[in-house]
């Protein structure tokens, strides 16, 4: 345990030694028309754009392709990225980007398209193979112009400086941090989120939920990642339940887009705990979606920290009317049964998970700046409730 700590407060410097720039943040309804006019301001000829089946059959990206041919701005739709994006998604996405002489890039989609577009970027420039650009500071190297259009209100990839990419061989994912491969350009245009199903407002929102708590309690924080998680929370209580029950209620979306992105900025800046280091490993062994793991997660894991970080947790509470931590424990516990979020993981299996508890507390350790430290048995024991719900 000394040495996690250790490499925590070396990273912890580090991180005070990298300035981490903010996005060109453009917003408002309708505000994808302008994507053509922007990307041409950065120089853009011709557009990798990287998105999934869904989002394009649509529909939503016409406007998108609509503002490019405004601006005679050339494009290819890429529209293979799967939900939890591959390194084969990554591959192919740069090979297409250099097949047809691509200079710019557009991500448009949830944070899996945002994902692979970060990480089809950074092997563009570095030209290697997508395992080795895992970890922090290897791209160091400025993507071609890129332009993040986000179409759920959860993962915050538009303000990141980081990408996830599944192993699906290894059956676990890795995490690309730089950076470089930052956004030039967050485009938020609460329309495109209008017509997202309740299932995916629900476990995005919780996403966004949960990026904002675990920059809050853990020990990188500062005044400027306080102030960025705070409201998003407090927006997130008041929003979430709105956009969900009432999917077309334009001001919830784009408050709750506003949230998504503040929560980016906050934990880009003082990083995740436990929740994600636990969904990361659920979503690589079993593929489940990544805010739907860190929704079912969170309740259980700040149960077990409370120890470690109640005031911090009752601060939260404060903010959005409550009083102590366990209040606002219970209140995310209701908030997710409002949403019809699931209380277990039907695809766990019970020998597996020494195996994923062991790949969350090594990814967490050292890396995230936790406010306390698990055993290997308590990790066990957490993800061992959810196999007792499902008895």
């Amino acid at each position: 345990m000394l040495l996690y700590k250790t490499v925590v407060g070396i990273n912890k410097q580090l991180n005070k030694l990298i300035t981490i720039p903010f996005p060109q943040l453009e917003m408002g309804t309708d505000s994808v028309a302008s994507a053509g006019a922007l990307m041409a301001e950065k120089g853009a000829q011709k557009v990798l754009i990287v998105t999934d089946a869904m989002i394009h059959s649509l529909g939503l990206t016409t406007s998108l392709c609509d503002s490019l041919q405004a601006q005679r701005i050339e494009y290819v739709i890429y529209d293979e990225v799967k939900p939890n994006p591959t390194i084969a998604n990554v591959a192919v996405g740069a090979d297409l980007f250099r097949e047809h002489s691509c200079n710019a890039i557009v991500a448009i989609g949830g944070g899996s398209p945002i994902d692979c577009a970060k990480a089809i970027g950074a092997k563009v420039v570095r030209n290697k193979p997508v395992r080795r650009l895992a970890g922090k500071l290897k791209i160091r190297k400025k993507l071609p112009p890129f332009m993040a259009i986000p179409t759920t209100a959860g993962t915050g990839s538009e303000a990141t400086v980081a990408a996830v990419v599944s192993d699906p061989g290894a059956r676990e994912k890795f995490t690309i941090v730089d950076p470089a491969i930052l956004p030039d350009v967050a485009l938020i245009d609460p329309k495109l989120m209008v017509g997202l199903p309740k299932p995916i407002t629900a476990a995005t929102g919780m996403d966004a939920l949960t990026h904002a708590i675990e920059a809050f309690i853990g020990t990188y924080h500062t005044p400027l990642t306080d102030r960025y998680a705070t409201e998003a929370t407090e927006q997130i209580f008041i929003h979430l339940p709105v956009a969900f029950h009432d999917g077309t209620n334009l001001e919830a979306r784009e408050q709750m887009a506003i949230a998504s992105y503040k929560a980016g900025c906050a934990f880009t800046r003082a990083y995740v705990g436990y929740v994600h280091a636990f969904a990361h490993q659920l979503g690589g062994m079993y593929n489940i979606p990544h805010g739907l793991a860190n929704a079912v997660l969170l309740p259980n894991v700040l149960t077990l920290l409370k120890p470690y970080c109640e005031h911090r947790l009752a601060l939260l509470a404060e903010a959005v009317g409550l009083s102590t931590a366990q209040e606002f424990i219970d209140a995310i516990s209701h908030l997710n049964a409002e949403l019809g979020i699931p209380t277990s993981f039907p695809e766990l299996k019970e020998e597996e998970i020494p195996l994923i508890t062991k790949r969350a507390l090594a990814e967490a350790h050292g890396t995230y700046p936790v406010p306390g430290y698990l055993t290997q048995q308590q990790g066990e024991a957490l993800l061992k409730r959810f196999l007792e719900i499902t008895a």
